[in-house]
């Protein structure tokens, strides 16, 4: 899984028929304190309602996406699975 933040929405007046419907956002790795990662974002589907600004879990595998969309049909490998409320961090000596 990927920490990442959401960054944009995607808008598309043409899609695969397999993702009419389907809400898709754009996402960006972040560290534990909230810095974006690199360069790269990623359009990732959204199921749960998360929106810009989010921090969010991303998985960006097939199988599981295939398993939570229920089908192998949609040309996707990721998916946000949850919204991050906070990070806790316990440093142990």
């Amino acid at each position: 899984m990927i920490l990442a933040k959401v960054t944009g929405n995607v808008v598309s007046t043409h899609k695969n028929k397999e993702l009419i419907g389907e809400k898709l956002l754009i996402v960006h790795p972040i560290d534990l304190e909230g810095n974006l990662i690199g360069n790269k974002d990623m359009i990732a589907i959204d199921q749960i309602d998360s929106g810009i600004g989010d921090v969010v879990l991303v998985t960006k595998e097939g199988d599981a996406v295939q398993q939570i969309l229920g089908h192998a049909n949609a040309p996707v490998n990721t998916i946000i699975v949850s919204v991050v409320d906070n990070i806790d961090l316990i440093n142990e000596v």
